[in-house]
């Protein structure tokens, strides 16, 4: 496995976490994790939203980040 093909997985792995995450977001502070009793987990209901956003922003960046460097080719050698 070369390095782009791992970054690849890794960028995908964060879109597919990111899509997650976004759908367990809620101006309520609820969203999908209520059905599970995620926010349970928490001690109360701003740590866990918290604790989403932190996430959530993490890999946004690291997704954003992947996306610059593999369409900018970087990590390929020159053709030719």
């Amino acid at each position: 496995m070369t390095v782009v093909s791992i970054l690849q997985v890794v960028w995908t792995v964060s879109a597919i976490g990111l899509s997650v995450l976004v759908l367990l977001h809620s101006p309520k502070g609820d969203g999908l994790g209520a059905l599970g009793g995620q926010a349970q987990l928490f001690t109360s209901t701003k740590s866990a939203e918290t604790t989403l956003n932190r996430v959530t922003w993490t890999l946004t960046a690291l997704f954003m980040g992947l996306t610059v460097v593999l369409s900018a080719g970087w990590l390929t050698p020159p053709a030719g």
